[in-house]
């Protein structure tokens, strides 16, 4: 294992990554004031959603044309590699200390997954007062009702279970010594030598450009399909 003094600075998360994980980050906090807020605060409520869709489609989309410590072919991991994760068995090659580990990982693809359930109930969705998700119309009166129901009640709830666990390991890892939060700002990790780094050039960065402009192509088609 390499000593502190022999390891150097190294690119991890590319700009990309950051501004996702930030804007998501705001995102969130935002539909959960206007969503307790209610009334007209609705208006900027479904704004947000559709935006943490145009976020959600960047990332899918990133996971695997982004920085190499953002595919998401850096941290799928098999139930073997998880195991000698939670065992403390690590292996050379494993670079569980760059990216996500196993558990980072599995509360990144459950955010996700999650927040895509909550985009995708909150399209449909009628509160029976005033506001209607852009694509309710297109679905039956009952459906709309439960992925209302599911929105506001199981979905919020669990994401809010997830977003806090997300910072209870945060706060734990660094109280171990490990700073997860400068590294999502700065984009860099103090790392050995040989770990490869991710690329964050003006041309991915200009790809990534491209990806969310795309992505947030897609969420304003569909909210104009609300009429």
């Amino acid at each position: 294992m390499n000593s502190p003094a022999e390891q150097v600075p190294r690119r991890v998360w590319d700009l990309p990554t950051r501004l996702f994980h930030w804007l998501l980050a705001a995102s969130v906090i935002g539909l959960v004031v206007t969503a307790k807020i209610g009334g007209n605060a609705m208006v900027w409520h479904i704004r947000l959603g559709l935006l943490v869709l145009a976020l959600l489609g960047f990332r899918l989309v990133w996971g695997l044309v982004g920085g190499r410590w953002s595919r998401f072919a850096s941290f799928i991991y098999a139930p073997a590699t998880a195991l000698r994760y939670l065992r403390g068995e690590h292996r050379p090659g494993d670079h569980f200390e760059v990216g996500h580990s196993p558990l980072g990982a599995f509360s990144v693809f459950a955010l996700i997954g999650l927040l895509l359930v909550q985009v995708a109930t909150g399209l449909v969705a009628d509160d029976e007062i005033a506001t209607t998700g852009p694509l309710n119309r297109f679905v039956a009166s009952a459906t709309g009702l439960a992925a209302t129901a599911w929105h506001k009640g199981f979905g919020q709830w669990i994401l809010l279970g997830l977003v806090t666990l997300h910072i209870v390991a945060i706060v734990v890892y660094k109280l171990r010594g490990k700073n997860l939060v400068t590294p999502m700002l700065t984009g860099d990790k103090p790392l050995p030598p040989e770990v490869p780094a991710s690329t964050d050039s003006l041309a991915t960065r200009g790809l990534a450009a491209v990806v969310l402009a795309a992505t947030g192509a897609l969420a304003m088609w569909v909210a104009r399909l609300g009429g």
